[in-house]
């Protein structure tokens, strides 16, 4: 299967935009790390979490990300959606020989992630971080792909984009 393809079996599950994109494409911002120590309030409470011990550091996820070749870029109005379909399509990609694909999604596993009761985490082989979260700026990303992304006044009362993305080698 090629780019097209993904984006194609994204679409068919359920995602509303699905776009290809090249690895120069992503836009790594180390302040995006600003933005969740003072601007979640999930900071130190989620596995997937920058804050948490032992997780790569802003620097050793760029690296690790810069490797990859291509990937897509996945657009839904639903968190769990978004994830849903991210991690559907990094199996298949595993499946179809892509044994280094990995997806990117903000988790929306669990109500409340066990980290916030120091517990291991339940989902350890889904769970994935977030753009942001190591180090992608997902507003500037986005938007060079042509996809909508905007600040949010009533963020319970207005249409949410939400981001993933399965990358590969």
């Amino acid at each position: 299967m090629n780019a097209t393809d993904y984006a194609n079996l994204a679409l068919e599950m359920g995602a509303a935009d699905a776009v290809p994109f090249l690895i120069e494409q992503i836009v790594f911002d180390s302040r995006t790390l600003l933005k969740c120590m003072y601007g979640c309030d999930d900071w130190g409470r989620n596995h997937t979490c920058p804050s948490r011990a032992g997780n790569p550091s802003m620097e050793q996820y760029k690296e690790m990300f810069s490797r990859y070749k291509w990937g897509i870029v996945i657009h839904a109005h639903e968190k769990a959606l978004s994830q849903k379909v991210s991690f559907q399509m990094e199996d298949r990609a595993f499946k179809d020989g892509y044994y280094l694909a990995f997806s990117l999604s903000d988790c929306a596993l669990c109500k409340r992630c066990a980290a916030a009761t120091n517990e291991p985490c339940r989902n350890m082989k889904k769970a994935r971080p977030a753009f942001h979260s190591v180090g992608i700026d997902v507003f500037k990303t986005v938007r060079q792909l042509g996809l909508p992304i905007s600040t949010l006044s009533e963020p319970d009362q207005e249409e949410q984009n939400w981001y993933s993305a399965v990358f590969f080698e």
